[in-house]
């Protein structure tokens, strides 16, 4: 699911809200989200799940063109775990859909 078809799908769910204000509503969330990654923090979702910052450090990489070996710096990236209702809720649907055995 892309921004705006999640901007599409909470506007027709919520039909008091104009569309313009859903997708205000969304990116802010979004931005607010982006904004504590970058400053270090870590978001909890109840639910859901949570986004952290996991370190990779610093590595030899190889340049698949040439073969050339390459530094890569260290670097901080996002991480996100599914919480508990999240991945059973996902679970669940995906056994639903499977045939009988």
């Amino acid at each position: 699911m892309t921004k705006s078809e999640l901007i599409a799908l909470l506007a027709s769910r919520n039909t008091q809200l104009a569309p313009k204000d859903t997708e205000l509503t969304v990116k802010t969330i979004l931005d607010a989200m982006t904004t504590a990654l970058e400053n270090g923090h870590r978001i909890e979702i109840r639910g859901f799940g949570s986004f952290s910052l996991s370190t990779r450090a610093s590595r030899i990489g190889r340049n698949p063109r040439s073969g050339e070996k390459v530094h890569v710096p260290a670097k901080q990236v996002p991480h996100f775990k599914a919480g508990k209702e999240l991945r059973e809720r996902v679970d669940n649907a995906f056994l639903a859909q499977q045939p009988n055995s």
